[in-house]
């Protein structure tokens, strides 16, 4: 992206939409005007293009085509798989829901389990769960069917969490079925559904580089599914609804771009996200970077300097050009105070200062330069204000 105008560092609200998406996008609204559900030979090659994007979209989480339902979103995708009908075939349908304390509000909130079969999972300083709680909370519901729902990485802090474990505890307790929201990890780490052992992901276009609108549920073997919107057939009957071809066709092509960069895209952004963070560290001593702990997203930092607010921040730094964001962007366009921070123990004061950077398809090194240019400023103004009150 061109530094001399903008410098945007928000991909995990929103990733720009790539230029071969765009391209394919125009092509899909030109080319096809057909209803994927009609028979004659427009309606065939909507069909054709909407079964591509599933291979593609499948194919980045090491999924069957058969398994992906496209939705709205990552939020529709996470009610959908929340709303209390997830099972595998033959088995009753989860009574009880363990979740993550970080995670993103759809999950959080967007669950269809009564309040009194709800646990939420403590984590640690980090915000990686508490795997030994986990264990000791399967152990006390020994029989009972269970879903647990856990972040692959979190939307925040960029905090990888130990899918693998989780799975591994699942398959001991027998009637545990595991659903991870994958919005922010997929493409930008490996996400193998099978190799983890995951029963169902769900993901969203748009933190790719593909149009806003799109996501998809991804469901393992032998899971199964009821419909949230009923009406005709689509989705093999789990989504009723004429389907967004053209944002699909988009999605498809942004997965599988995603995937093809994952052998070089996580450790070109990790140079610029560590240049900046100890450019961060070396101007400000005092700052704290959140989950530098644990295993982390290699486009994500997420920092609060003591005495420096974030609505100031976003502010002066959007004023200087450069988009950053306080947190997750769910909250109408509010700085909000951040669950996810209060679950990991950070205290008040410092969470009001967190911003969180997040890279990239579209990111440089331009971009972070920039960034701690703006941040220069800002420190400037900060440590005068505090040599006055002194």
């Amino acid at each position: 992206m061109d530094c001399g105008t903008r410098c945007y560092l928000d991909h995990n609200a929103t990733s720009p939409a790539r230029p071969e998406v765009t391209a394919a996008v125009v092509r899909a609204l030109t080319g096809l005007p057909g209803n994927p559900s009609s028979v004659h030979q427009e309606g065939r090659a909507a069909r054709a293009a909407l079964e591509t994007a599933r291979r593609q979209v499948a194919a980045l989480v090491g999924a069957a085509p058969d398994g992906v339902v496209f939705t709205s979103g990552g939020t529709e995708a996470a009610n959908l798989v929340l709303g209390g009908s997830l099972r595998r075939a033959g088995r009753p349908a989860p009574s009880r829901l363990l979740v993550g304390a970080t995670e993103h509000p759809c999950v959080l909130a967007g669950h269809g389990f009564p309040a009194d079969r709800v646990v939420i999972l403590a984590v640690d300083a980090d915000g990686v769960v508490d795997l030994a709680a986990l264990e000791a909370r399967l152990a006390a519901l020994s029989g009972e069917p269970v879903l647990i729902s856990l972040q692959a990485a979190n939307n925040e802090t960029g905090v990888i969490q130990p899918l693998a474990r989780v799975a591994d505890l699942a398959r001991g307790h027998g009637t545990a079925l595991v659903h991870s929201d994958a919005v922010q990890a997929a493409g930008r780490i490996p996400v193998d559904m099978a190799a983890l052992g995951i029963d169902a992901v769900t993901l969203s276009g748009h933190k790719l580089g593909a149009p806003k609108g799109t996501g998809a549920v991804v469901l393992g073997p032998g899971v199964e599914l009821d419909a949230a919107l009923r009406g005709g057939g689509q989705e093999a009957r789990r989504r009723a609804g004429t389907e967004n071809v053209p944002g699909i066709v988009g999605f498809g092509v942004a997965a599988e771009l995603a995937a093809d960069g994952l052998a070089r895209e996580p450790a070109r952004l990790a140079a610029i996200r560590d240049a900046v963070e100890a450019g961060i560290r070396g101007r400000a001593p005092d700052a704290v970077i959140f989950g530098d702990g644990a295993a982390r997203l290699s486009n994500t930092l997420c920092v609060a300097v003591p005495g420096l607010s974030a609505s100031t921040a976003l502010i002066a730094l959007d004023l200087a050009g450069v988009a950053v964001s306080s947190g997750a962007a769910c909250s109408s366009g509010k700085v909000a105070a951040s669950t996810v921070l209060a679950a990991m123990g950070v205290p008040a004061v410092l969470a009001g200062g967190a911003l969180r950077l997040s890279l990239g398809w579209s990111s440089e090194s331009a971009d972070g330069d920039r960034f701690l240019a703006a941040f220069d400023r800002l420190l400037a103004t900060l440590y005068k204000r505090q040599e006055r009150a002194a």
